[in-house]
C-alpha cells in the first residue's frame, strides 16, 4: 500500500508553498514521524514529517512553488 506526501496547509492563509529540500533521498527510507522535506511558506520554513514508513519515490523537484494538496511525493 503506498501513502501519497502531499503538501499541507500550514497556515489559515497559506495556499502554496516552497520546496526547499527533500530531507531523505529518493529512493531512499522515510521513518513516519521523521523529517522528509522542508517547506517554506510566507512565514516560515518548516520540516514537514512522513505520514508513513516506506521507500520514497519523488514526483516534484525543490526550488520550485506548489499549490496546497499537490502530490509532491509516494512512500511505498
Amino acid at each position: 500500500m503506498s501513502t501519497d506526501v502531499l503538501l499541507p496547509k500550514i497556515g489559515f492563509s497559506m495556499n502554496e508553498g516552497f520546496l526547499a529540500e527533500w530531507l531523505v533521498a529518493d529512493g531512499g527510507e522515510a521513518v513516519e514521524g521523521e523529517p522528509l522535506y522542508a517547506l517554506e511558506s510566507d512565514k516560515s520554513t518548516q520540516e514537514v514529517e512522513a505520514p508513513a514508513s516506506g521507500r520514497l519515490t519523488i514526483l516534484k523537484p525543490v526550488g520550485e512553488t506548489y499549490e496546497v494538496g499537490t502530490l509532491l511525493a509516494v512512500i511505498e
